[in-house]
């Protein structure tokens, strides 16, 4: 097995030690109506109704969807549209009672079989945690055999240590969630792909899958994007998802390690996903921390309890500095998906220059792509050109910008030739 091309960062995994805080409830929550790869829910309440904590608010027929529900209890102030990390779309605004009244709704789902599973699955909300936000009980829903369950829990990007801390403090959440996994999706074995920088989540795996044969502990190199999805399935399995393909094609299903904590937690308490741990960091946080944040908190109360100076913020993002989005402004707010809000003064700056040929954006590529020839036909509009150079096997991971000595935008670039290929 050849190994994959990466970069090798700086870790600054400052709260690794920090054990989850629960934040203090917001005034008010704004909760939006996108929170998925896919569509939009379409809000189900009105100004002026009261709702309670884990109540469906917001849903939609779509096939790619997944519904959305209160994190608080309180009153609905307005439907209004904001502008999320997927784009604009409604959004709930909901003034909290300070009660969290719990709705009569929520109860454990009964499970007996796979379609009561993925049904469970959707009617939780859960999307995959680790940052695409894809709908998990479409994931689940393969229609080719799977014979193996890899259970991301990398978490390779600097900074990020979220899923670290699931790991540490509720490993038996994870274990439960991979078991009920298993079970129902009629799957024969997980692997759990972790970094070596994470030696006590190691050691504590390592000691929860001893008695469970079905389940084991593969640790891989510190190597960005080790978390990406096909270079995680290569380096656990073997296998290569090719150009076009999904995991499932491979016989391969994967899951975050939170989103698999997520389904034991559900299917025991019948919560639907309403809030998010969350990492918070950054040279303008005061108080590095580890958050246990309702779904739809604005960023700037968060960036007030990590006592974050900011004045002194250039750069604010929601997610990891490699593939993570900024933010427009501090008072966006937390979604499903986040998994870190990084608040930074001090950013690399790159003059950009003419391409000097150098080729350091090739060998750190994964994919063994070619980002500058890709420029190129981008900037021509050559689609046939962008066709066989197979962009669209590139995962945005961004190697190839950070190792760019001229400073160019390649991964951006990558992303929007991706963008003007027909789907078809």
């Amino acid at each position: 097995m050849r190994k994959l091309n990466g970069i090798h960062l700086r870790h600054s995994k400052n709260t690794a030690g920090c054990k989850t805080e629960v934040m203090e409830l917001p005034n008010e929550v704004i909760i939006p109506m996108n929170m998925n790869m896919g569509a939009h829910s379409i809000p189900i309440v009105k100004p002026g109704d009261h709702v309670d904590v884990g109540q469906k608010i917001g849903d939609t027929d779509k096939f790619l969807s997944a519904p959305v529900h209160s994190s608080v209890s309180g009153t609905v102030k307005a439907i209004t549209e904001i502008r999320a990390m997927n784009g604009v779309c409604q959004a709930i605004k909901i003034e909290t009672d300070g009660q969290q009244t719990v709705s009569e709704d929520v109860a454990p789902p009964e499970i007996k079989d796979r379609e009561s599973f993925i049904k469970a699955l959707r009617e939780s909300g859960l999307t995959g945690l680790g940052g695409a936000g894809f709908p998990t009980h479409i994931k689940s829903n393969s229609k080719t055999p799977i014979d193996t369950l890899v259970i991301n829990a990398a978490e390779c990007e600097p900074h990020i240590t979220s899923d670290h801390r699931q790991m540490v403090e509720a490993p038996d959440d994870v274990i439960g969630g991979i078991k009920l996994v298993l079970k129902y999706l009629d799957i024969p074995k997980a692997v759990i792909g972790i970094e070596n920088n994470k030696p006590d989540a190691i050691a504590i795996l390592n000691e929860k899958t001893a008695s469970e044969p079905d389940i084991s502990v593969k640790v891989l190199p510190s190597v960005y994007p080790q978390g990406a999805e096909k270079v995680l399935i290569y380096n656990i399995t073997g296998r290569m998802v090719m150009e076009r393909q999904l995991p499932s094609d491979q016989g391969v299903i994967v899951m975050n390690v939170s989103t698999v904590a997520y389904i034991n937690t559900y299917i025991t308490t019948g919560m639907p996903l309403c809030e998010r741990r969350i990492t918070v960091d950054g040279d303008t946080i005061k108080k590095p921390c580890n958050l246990l944040v309702k779904i739809g908190t604005p960023v700037s109360k968060i960036l007030d309890y990590a006592e974050c100076d900011k004045d002194r913020v250039k750069k604010l993002i929601m997610g990891g500095p490699m593939m993570g989005m900024c933010a427009y402004e501090e008072d966006t707010v937390v979604g499903k998906s986040n998994n870190a809000v990084l608040a930074f003064e001090k950013i690399a700056e790159k003059v950009q220059t003419n391409c000097i040929r150098c080729g350091r954006c090739i060998s750190v590529c994964p994919m063994d792509l070619m980002p500058t020839d890709i420029e190129k036909a981008y900037q021509r509009r050559d689609i046939e050109a962008l066709k066989k150079l197979k962009v669209t096997l590139c995962m945005n991971c961004g190697c190839c910008t950070y190792a760019c000595p001229a400073g160019r935008s390649l991964a951006e670039v990558n992303q929007l030739a991706k963008g003007i290929i027909p789907r078809n």
